[in-house]
């Protein structure tokens, strides 16, 4: 314990920075855990909670720049990619699209607490366009408001983290390994669902050459295009004879399709 205060009091905002940094560029790295410990030393006097907002604030920015860019330069592409290597594939760009369609630019303010819209968010600004100059204003609104929570969670219950480091630390070489399984099972646990997930996805799923057979076919199937329509805008890309709907209408015009044709529908 006295090693970490040690450390923390010498180190701890450059810590806090590139743990932070490192997580916003996507490394698998929690900066929740830190910023509450973080808080936790500052409510101690270590350092000011405000320099302490202000640089994770800006590791945060920091971060989501390279993000914001790449989306400008390759657009869906980044989020295409994004999205088969994320560990939430269900929920990495459908809620994000449909949020950003919806809210526009604020909605970067509230990205950070959303599950699979914190990733995506950035690289989705730059392909839509939006100018640098809103993008920094409401992204750093939403890494301030992201950043305080845990900071002021730490502030508030420092005597109970304090306990709580002392405890951890007295474990010595188990912690390690206590983290290290903690980690293992989270990512065994994300992985098993990603692998179910794209299970029912391959099952369900119909190749193009088998899209194009039917088309080409006696009675051609309906093809009803899901996609939001900003990102119809950025693919200009169709299915000849396609149906464009919102995802949540779909259900409504199924009454309508003739009963005697397969019905396909695609999305992002």
């Amino acid at each position: 314990m006295p090693e970490l205060n040690s450390l923390l009091a010498q180190h701890g905002l450059l810590i806090v920075f590139v743990n932070v940094l490192l997580t916003q560029l996507g490394l698998p790295v929690p900066a929740v855990p830190m910023l509450v410990v973080a808080g936790a030393f500052a409510a101690q006097g270590e350092f000011g909670v405000g320099a302490l907002l202000l640089v994770a604030a800006s590791a945060t920015l920091l971060g989501h720049l390279p993000w914001y860019f790449a989306g400008r330069r390759y657009g869906l592409r980044v989020l295409r990619t994004l999205c088969r290597i994320t560990i939430e594939p269900d929920s990495c760009v459908r809620q994000t699209e449909n949020l950003f369609e919806r809210w526009g630019a604020s909605s970067l303010v509230i990205s950070k607490f959303i599950p699979g819209f914190s990733m995506v968010a950035p690289p989705l600004s730059g392909a839509m366009r939006l100018g640098l100059g809103s993008f920094l204003l409401f992204s750093a609104v939403g890494a301030l408001l992201w950043v305080a929570a845990p900071v002021l969670l730490g502030v508030v219950f420092h005597s109970e983290v304090e306990r709580a480091l002392a405890w951890f630390a007295g474990l010595g070489a188990g912690a390690l390994r206590l983290l290290a399984a903690l980690l293992i099972v989270y990512v065994a646990v994300k992985a098993v669902q990603r692998f179910l997930f794209l299970r029912m996805l391959r099952a369900a799923r119909m190749s193009v050459s088998e899209l194009r057979e039917l088309l080409n076919g006696e009675l051609p199937p309906v093809v009803i295009d899901v996609r939001p329509a900003a990102v119809r805008g950025l693919d200009p890309r169709r299915i000849p004879g396609a149906i464009a709907v919102n995802l949540e209408d779909a259900a409504a015009i199924l009454p309508g399709l003739p009963p005697d044709r397969d019905v396909v529908v695609y999305c992002s």
